[in-house]
């Protein structure tokens, strides 16, 4: 089976803190999903976008022993407010013996990674539609 087309990725960083970040959708709901070459999931978080209230509330959840739901929560939360759409953001970074600089690295690259995709989406570089895999026929739809 076919994994389901990434929509749009990008990367952000050079070595170690080197980032990744693709957008999927589910529907007309969007997936990002940031990661490292030692990528997992680490944390999930989920944003609603409220028109009553023009804001983005967010729900995370971690694994034990992982640190990344604050990139995860950032993100969907960014996202949302962007496309006023349900997000869902996975992020997964891992760097052994990593110290305080490379965390503030790859979280300003998580976010430099979330800014370029709002920018695209804003541009319609990345399709609403359709959803990016297919249960039915077993691939990409």
């Amino acid at each position: 089976m076919a994994a389901p087309p990434v929509q749009a990725s990008a990367h952000e960083g050079e070595g170690r803190t080197r980032v990744c970040l693709s957008l999927g959708r589910v529907g007309a709901d969007l997936v990002a999903c940031l990661f490292n070459d030692a990528g997992h999931i680490g944390a999930v978080a989920v944003a609603d976008y409220s028109d009553k209230d023009g804001r983005a509330s967010v729900s995370v959840v971690t694994r034990l022993g992982h640190k990344e739901d604050a990139v995860a929560a950032e993100a969907a939360r960014r996202l949302c407010k962007a496309v006023r759409r349900p997000v869902c953001a996975i992020a997964g970074i891992h760097l052994d013996d990593i110290t305080d600089r490379e965390v503030a690295q790859v979280v300003g690259n998580c976010e430099k990674l979330v800014a370029r995709a709002i920018g695209q989406l804003a541009g319609g570089a990345v399709a609403p539609h359709p959803p990016v895999f297919d249960f039915d026929k077993g691939e990409g739809a």
